[in-house]
This record gives structure tokens, C-alpha cells and sequence, in this order.
């Protein structure tokens, strides 16, 4: 990107354009690790209409292009690594419509995703994914990396939801990816081949979702264990009753100790036997049958070794055990530099999963916090830092996190269950696809964008 072009983006785009040293140092940073990738232009428009103009310019000179949410992702993906522009969807943040003969909801990228669950909730309706940092990311990027949440074991991911895409090409040709219906056999599905491509093949300026009906009763217990492994074992014996929790989360012992530290304000007694918790959540319309299901829930742990199982007596209470679960990640990256793999495998093989981890951190030496979506096999590892000198954290972790994610795929899993791709898995990606899989990728991407300009140097190596 040369001057000539920062010039001609400034005077055309003047009303959305920046340059300025805390906007590019701002737009270079997301949630991963403490990266900093400045691009040379943060650009923020607001309709379709200059999204288009932008991309066609870029696509013409060949400047790289990052599409860019509000950065709480934690693969790098919107890290312009290549400099030149920043795109934000931040000023796209209207919800466009809420069809409620439908179930439907019309929504801009830039919305946030809580706001979403809210404003269809006043509307008796119900968007269920909800990633950990729900109160602060875009709809838009959960569409980017195919986000899940605690509620996936029950009603699924973003891409289960989306209907139809509003997308930008890089050559600024403005494309519709379906159609507004639940069933569509018409073609290739373009819009679930958008759905989780992190920016790398357009950019998404409007979003078409299908609503449910939301529940309107819920209940929640935490389950302490006195052994991890069996933790995890009880997670299959809970969904072989026939029951789907809709939140079925597991956090080691460390991840609620360093939560609970951080956030002063939470009363948690963890006792020093406890080396794990299930946190289960059952919902519904029928409050009978879901105390049915915690009683049947409660006869199911009593083959396990467990402490006594709180339940959670009011919706403040609930709100409390939630927020122990959702700042896990906040917690751990206040506690000590480490960096977080996300891995996914079937469920009946979590516990081989999370011995696994520990044996690899044994072998390497170092510690890992684990959590994650127990119920859909998805474990979040953060690996800390702690002694460990900077030849073993730069070069020997590297090979440990390679044996981490041979093991996963060697149980059935792959190297990404929610957090995506991005920058810092790709060089990764020979363990779960085989050369002819990459090279049908590279062509699709080649084919999107053949400048190269969407989001370059992510999930490929180029």
C-alpha cells in the first residue's frame, strides 16, 4: 500500500477513514496471545454500497484487505498481518428486521451478539449461540469463525442458524449466498462455505437467521468431582440417558481457583479434594419435566466420585455460576502469558483427550489449565508459561502443540472446535486434512480471490 493509495482512500473516504497511530495500533490487536500486526489504514463504513467501492479499489491495486469485528477472537484472524487496510463492520450495526411470522431476524455484522439475543428475547424468541464473549463480539464475527458456546450440545453453532448471506466479493460484486427458507437444495451451498472462512473470501454485510422459540424455564447445578477423568466420563453417562443438557461445561480445578481470584466479587468455595466441576444446565417449558431431568441427572453422578451438587437457587445465583464459566480465559491470560489451543473431538473420548494433554505436559513440562463444551467434546487448553525459558516456549512448544493436536485427530477430533483457524493454527493444518483437502481449499480461495487481497496469510500457508 503506497502513499498515493493512503491519499486517494483519505480524500474518497474521508468521513470513515483513519490513519492515526491509536487506531492503527488498536485495529492491529485482537484477544490472541500479544500480538500486534498494524495494517497502514483502518477504514469504517457503513453500507454495502462503500464496502463495495473499497474492495473493488483494494482488489484493483492489490492491497490487503482484514476484515475486522470488535477483535475478540483468539486465532489471529483479524490481525492484518500484511498491513494495508483494516476493515471494520463497527458502524453496521443495526438489526435490520425481526420476522416473527418467520422466526426469522434480518441483522448487519456489526451488532453485538448479546444485543441480538436480546432485542428477538423481547419477541419471545431465541438465538442460542453464545460464545464466551458474547456481551462485546459482532454477530458478524461469529459468522467469520463459526462461534458455539455452551449451548452447542443442545441446539448447535452459528452455521445452523444462518440462512442467507449479504456478501462483498473482493472484484466489489455484491452476491446473495441462499435464500430466506429452511430447506434449499438449489446449488452449492455458498452460504455455509462463507460461514467460518474468517474473511479470507468476502466480506458479510448483512445476515439472514432462523429463531426458535425461547425456553422459558431453566435450571442450573455445578457437580464437583474428586478426579478430572471422571468428570469427563460422566459427561457421556449424562447424554446416554437420552437427556441434552443445554450447557454441559467442564473446568479443571485451576480454572475456577484463578477465576474465582480475579473476580473478588464471586463466593465459590472449592474444596481441596475437588479437582474438577460440570456445570449442567436443562431448559425448557415444562418446569416439572426438568426437575425430572436434574433428579435423573443427579441419579447418573452418584456412580461417579462427586461432591455435594450445588443448584442453583435463584437467577442471580445462576447468573454468578455463569460468569465463573465465562471469565475462565480472562482469568488464566491475567494470571500468566500462555497461549490457548482449541481442540474437539468426539465426546466419548474427552477423558483420553485430557489425559493426553497432561501426559504432553509432562513430557514438556509444562502446565495446562483445561476447560471447555464438555457435551459437544470441545476443550479449550491453555498452556501457561510459567518456568518455562523462551528456547522451550518458542521452540519446543511448538512441537508439544503438534503432538496435542496429532492426538486429537488420532481420536477422531480436529484442531478446531469454535475458535478458528486464523494465524496462529495454520502452519497445523497438514494434521487434520490431507494435501489433496488443502489443495481443494487453495483453489476455492483462489477462485474467491484470486489477488490475493482477503485477509492474507490465514488458514493457508501462502
Amino acid at each position: 500500500m503506497t502513499q498515493e493509495h493512503i491519499i486517494y482512500l483519505s480524500e474518497t473516504f474521508k468521513d470513515i477513514a483513519s490513519i492515526h497511530e491509536n487506531d492503527l495500533d488498536k485495529y492491529g490487536r485482537d484477544e490472541t496471545e500479544d500480538l500486534l500486526f498494524r495494517p497502514q489504514m483502518v477504514l469504517k463504513p457503513s453500507t454495502t454500497k462503500e464496502v463495495a467501492e473499497i474492495l473493488k479499489y483494494c482488489n484493483a491495486h492489490k492491497i490487503p484487505v482484514t476484515p475486522s469485528g470488535a477483535r475478540t477472537g483468539l486465532s489471529g484472524g483479524a490481525l492484518p498481518i500484511k498491513g494495508g487496510i483494516a476493515l471494520s463492520l463497527e458502524r453496521m450495526n443495526k438489526i435490520i428486521s425481526i420476522d416473527e411470522n418467520n422466526y426469522q431476524v434480518t441483522t448487519q455484522p456489526g451488532v453485538i451478539t448479546q444485543v441480538l439475543q436480546e432485542a428477538v428475547k423481547a419477541k419471545g424468541l431465541f438465538y442460542p449461540p453464545d460464545p464466551a464473549s458474547k456481551g462485546s463480539c459482532f454477530i458478524g464475527g461469529n459468522i467469520a469463525e463459526n462461534s458455539g458456546g455452551p449451548k452447542a450440545v443442545k441446539y448447535g453453532v452459528t452455521a445452523d442458524y444462518v440462512l442467507n448471506l449479504e456478501v462483498v466479493l473482493p472484484s466489489g460484486e455484491v452476491i446473495w449466498t441462499g435464500a430466506n427458507v429452511l430447506k434449499n437444495a438449489t446449488g452449492y451451498n455458498l452460504t455455509q462455505l462463507i460461514v467460518g472462512s474468517e474473511g479470507t473470501l468476502g466480506v458479510v454485510t448483512q445476515i439472514v437467521l432462523r429463531l426458535i422459540p425461547h425456553p422459558t424455564v431453566d435450571m442450573l447445578m455445578l457437580v464437583p468431582f474428586y478426579d478430572a477423568r471422571k468428570a469427563c466420563e460422566a459427561v457421556a453417562a449424562i447424554l446416554k440417558t437420552g437427556i441434552t443438557p443445554s450447557g454441559l461445561e467442564f473446568m479443571e480445578r485451576d480454572a475456577i481457583l484463578w477465576t474465582i481470584k480475579n473476580i473478588p466479587s464471586i463466593q465459590l468455595e472449592v474444596a481441596d479434594n475437588h479437582a474438577a466441576h460440570l456445570l449442567i444446565e436443562v431448559d425448557g417449558f415444562d418446569e416439572n419435566k426438568l426437575i425430572e431431568e436434574c433428579e435423573k441427572i443427579a441419579e447418573v453422578l452418584e456412580q461417579f466420585e462427586t461432591g455435594e451438587i450445588l443448584f442453583a437457587d435463584s437467577q442471580a445465583q445462576k447468573d454468578k455460576l455463569w460468569e465463573v464459566r465465562r471469565k475462565v480465559g480472562e482469568a488464566v491470560k491475567s494470571h500468566s502469558i500462555y497461549k490457548e489451543e482449541d481442540t474437539v473431538v468426539p465426546r466419548f473420548e474427552l477423558p483420553n483427550l485430557l489425559s493426553g494433554v497432561k501426559q504432553i505436559g509432562e513430557k514438556y513440562g509444562f502446565q495446562s489449565v483445561c476447560y471447555g463444551h464438555a457435551g459437544d467434546g470441545n476443550l479449550h487448553v491453555n498452556i501457561i508459561k510459567g518456568d518455562l525459558s523462551e528456547d522451550q516456549w518458542n521452540n519446543e512448544l511448538p512441537i508439544a502443540i503438534r503432538e496435542i493436536f496429532e492426538l486429537t485427530v488420532q481420536l477422531g477430533g480436529t484442531i478446531s472446535g469454535e475458535h478458528g483457524i486464523g494465524l496462529v493454527q495454520k502452519s497445523y493444518m497438514d494434521i487434520p486434512f490431507t494435501a489433496a483437502s488443502l489443495r481443494l481449499m487453495k483453489g476455492i480461495k483462489q477462485l474467491f480471490d484470486p489477488n490475493n487481497i482477503m485477509n492474507p496469510g490465514k488458514i493457508l500457508e501462502d
